[in-house]
């Protein structure tokens, strides 16, 4: 089959990547050349694997400054990774869908490998990325090869492997906010048959954000890795790796500020005098919580890989165990009051085994089965703590006791509750019934009250997978794909409410009709009730019990079916897939049991189905490829952060329609220009259970008898938040020879997002933003010495946008979100031996 380039290459990619690749002739200096990749778990060129996936080289990677994942998506548009309010949540999307961030009981739909392991949470692919050879993002489902988790696609990273000649890389970064990097790697023989290599990195930089309450730095870097890879060839014919790495993170993250502030917000400025963020400068990134918050996550494993040539077929096994652990502290109220504080913690031990075997051959038959299985213990949870001011806070909120009440009141009792609050006021009245329990002014709202969530989960998945290419003709290949998948989770809560006044049933307090006092007198307090408000035993009802077994079992088989046809000059392909998400777990404060009226424990599996068809087409020097899909969720887990816990439910379906252009062109040997978009137009074909929200009064309207909203709304036809309609990036390198023995290099990055309501659970008034991001970088590199000078800035317009927002944690109608980081820029020196 003609080489042509792969649709959904990386133009950024190419077009740094191509000056360091050889050319072969005068007449050849203007090509890029073919990049292999593993993306159908064969060795094979971008050319000849008809899926859409992007491809970013080392040199991208050093020189557009990708430090970890959540840089990564400056050179791949149609991937979005976000960060929000601590170290280990973050989250992956590809053409708009994935989900999972800071529910663990949800993994994500985007799988991340690296070298091959799967990372079954997303905190496990933060640490410094080692010396990297490519990472491969392949677009839309991948179940048939994959098989675990990647029903929007996969991030495969593939590190490079120890080197049997001795050699190495230091590279030392200095830039502003006082960022310092360093790291290295050192490479060689062992004997004639071993090698191994020595990565290690460290990670520090000063906050983007000032917390004003304590004048220290918020969001800063602070991270060290170190990596062992050891390389055994005893013979031509098998090999056997293995690598073991740890990382550690102790920083105080994440910046928070609010962007609206809700009678709930400006009453902890007016009535407890406490400072709150000011809402009209939300980018000067500073950040008022009455304590610093903190995370802390290690993670550390150990792989290996074994690979033998049978001549017929090749093997591969790869055999992992990895661990992580995580804690955070946060003030969750995000002002200088002390209301409410945030300990998490979670435990995950993880082991996975994955064989292949591939055939070899230069055929028209080729084909691949394996196997591959995990099991992972995991323990979660978090401790909620009322503050020193919630009781103030409480009582502001409640507000003053009514002229009505008070009419109501013997004359001997009125002059207890003149100028009281309605909290106080039920206290009052409930200690005339009860006084042994009930003490007015010190029974509800006290400091340490609060909750205890805490869960466990243990999990055994495999699935079965094969895949089988025909050249029926010189031109037409057809490829078919099967995969069996099972997943089995068994859950364990632990939740204790250590909150009084979530815990009553505020419509069955005595009313005391001697007297004459109306029924629904407490139905205001409704919106006190932080914890299980909206649930008829106003309490936790741990699992596994009578009715719930706490286990959660399915299975599925998924297909892909493609023809890719060359026509020359243009190739072709289209294709047809399925894949699946297992059902999840809701691990937070807000899952009910599945008769109460409140969101359910678990999700239903995701089913995916995409059609896509692919145009590639090259052209002297460069290169223009177009694929046009329309990829559908049914059963999408929605995983909406509601204030103090997730609303986990499933949508009956979303989907997305659009297409992807990606082109890169060499018009003479020293430029190189590449330009990418992407187009989605996603919908919410069928959900009726999303979370209800303040502003949404139509679809949420307060019941004056509980003063509460109802659970959910019906989002059936609407646009899914947070997937911008149009991704656009472009770049242009210039090359340039100085002398005999240096060489420079100037290079320009423009990515764009159209403006788009970030998430449903904030009025798109307060959270709509676009997104205008320049980088750049400046080189001069030493062909002689192996040494590379470079300058960078990222975000060099200092472009202003939220990350992300959400509902404030127990303040009804107010809402903060996370700002992006400011314009950073530094020098980079970079040593090769």
């Amino acid at each position: 089959m003609r080489n042509v380039h792969l649709l959904g290459v990386s133009a950024l990619a190419l077009a740094i990547a191509a000056p360091a690749y050889a050319q072969t002739s005068a007449a050849d200096n203007n090509s890029i050349a073919e990049i292999v990749v593993t993306a159908t778990k064969r060795e094979q060129t971008l050319q000849d694997v008809p899926i859409s996936v992007a491809v970013t080289g080392q040199q991208t990677i050093e020189r557009a400054q990708v430090r970890d994942l959540i840089d990564l998506q400056s050179v791949v548009p149609s991937l979005k990774v976000s960060q929000f309010n601590a170290t280990g949540q973050t989250n992956f999307v590809i053409r708009g869908f994935g989900n999972g961030n800071g529910n663990d009981g949800i993994e994500s739909s985007v799988g991340v490998f690296i070298d091959g392991v799967y990372r079954s949470r997303s905190a496990a692919a933060l640490d410094d990325l080692p010396e990297v050879e490519r990472i491969e993002v392949l677009r839309g489902p991948q179940s048939t090869l994959f098989g675990k988790n990647v029903s929007a696609g996969a991030i495969s990273i593939v590190t490079k492997k120890p080197q049997f000649e001795f050699g190495g890389k230091i590279e030392g970064t200095y830039g502003n906010y006082n960022t310092r990097q360093l790291k290295g790697t050192i490479t060689g023989p062992l004997s004639d048959t071993l090698a191994a290599r020595l990565s290690a990195s460290v990670n520090k930089r000063d906050g983007f954000f000032t917390n004003t309450t304590t004048g220290n730095d918020v969001n800063d870097r602070d991270r060290w890795s170190i990596r062992g890879d050891v390389l055994w060839e005893p013979t031509d014919k098998t090999s056997f790796r293995v690598i073991a790495d740890y990382n550690k993170i102790n920083e105080t993250c994440c910046g928070v500020t609010s962007i609206y502030n809700g009678p709930a917000t400006l009453a902890i400025a007016a009535v407890l005098k406490k400072p709150i963020s000011d809402t009209t400068r939300i980018f000067d990134r500073n950040v008022i919580f009455n304590t610093d918050p903190s995370n802390k996550l290690s993670g550390k494993g150990i792989s290996g890989q074994l690979d033998h040539d049978f001549g017929f077929a090749k093997l591969t096994a790869i055999t992992a165990y990895r661990k992580q652990t995580s804690s955070s502290f946060q003030d969750i109220d995000f002002t200088g009051a002390d209301i409410s504080n945030n300990r998490t913690a979670n435990a995950i031990k993880t082991f996975t085994q994955e064989v292949r075997l591939a055939s070899s051959g230069d055929g028209p038959l080729n084909w691949l089965i394996g196997g591959f299985y995990q099991n992972e213990k995991l323990d979660t949870g978090r401790t909620i703590t009322y503050g020193s001011d919630v009781r103030g806070f409480a009582e502001a909120l409640s507000g003053p006791v009514p002229a009505t009440l008070l009419g109501a009141l013997p004359a001997t009792l009125r002059p207890a509750l003149t100028g009281r609050s309605n909290l106080y006021a039920l206290e009052f009245l409930q200690s005339l019934a009860t006084p042994t329990l009930v003490r007015p002014g010190s029974t509800y709202f006290q400091a340490g009250q609060g909750l205890n969530d805490y869960y466990n989960m243990k999990q055994k998945s495999y699935s079965l997978f094969g895949q089988v290419d025909y050249a029926v003709t010189d031109k037409l290949t057809l490829t078919g794909g099967l995969a069996y998948m099972n997943d089995e989770k068994n859950a364990r809560s632990n939740v204790v409410m250590n909150d009084p006044f979530s815990a009553l049933n505020l419509g069955a307090v005595p009313q005391f009709p001697a007297l004459g006092l109306p029924g629904n007198l407490y139905s205001a307090l409704g919106a006190l009730q932080f914890f299980y408000g909206n649930d008829p035993t106003h309490g936790p009802v741990n699992y596994p019990n009578a009715s719930e077994s706490g286990r959660l079992k399915g299975d599925k088989v998924t297909y892909a079916v493609r023809a890719a046809y060359d026509f020359g000059a243009i190739n072709a392909y289209v294709s047809y897939s399925t894949g699946w998400k297992a059902g999840a777990y809701n691990l937070s404060s807000d899952s009910r049991p599945p008769n109460a009226n409140g969101v359910g424990r678990t999700a239903k599996p995701e089913d995916v189905s995409v059609y896509e068809l692919g145009v590639k087409a090259n052209f002297p020097g460069g290169y223009a490829n177009v694929a046009v899909f329309k990829q559908s969720i049914k059963g999408f887990q929605s995983n909406a952060f509601t204030g103090l816990g997730y609303s986990l439910v499933n949508a009956g379906e979303e989907s997305v329609k659009g297409f992807e252009l990606d082109s890169a062109w060499r018009p003479v040997q020293w430029l190189n220009l590449a330009a990418s978009v992407t187009y989605l137009d996603p919908k919410y074909d069928s959900f009726t259970g999303a979370a209800c929200v303040t502003f949404d009064t139509v679809r949420c309207p307060v019941d004056p008898a509980t003063g509460r909203r109802p659970n959910f709304r019906n989002l059936t036809g609407d646009t899914p938040a947070g997937i911008p309609k149009w991704n656009f990036s472009t770049s242009a390198t210039i090359n340039h020879d100085i002398g005999d023995t240096w060489s420079g290099y100037a290079r320009v990055e423009y990515d764009y997002s159209s403006k788009v309501q970030l998430t449903e659970t904030v009025s798109p008034a307060l959270a709509s933003y676009d997104m205008n991001i320049v980088n750049a970088s400046l080189g001069v590199i030493s062909k002689a010495s192996q040494l590379e000078i470079s300058l960078w800035a990222r975000n060099l317009t200092n472009d202003k946008s939220l990350i992300s927002a959400f509902p404030t944690v127990a303040q009804d109608g107010s809402y903060s979100g996370y700002p992006n980081a400011p314009r950073t820029y530094g020098v980079t020196v970079r040593k090769s031996f």
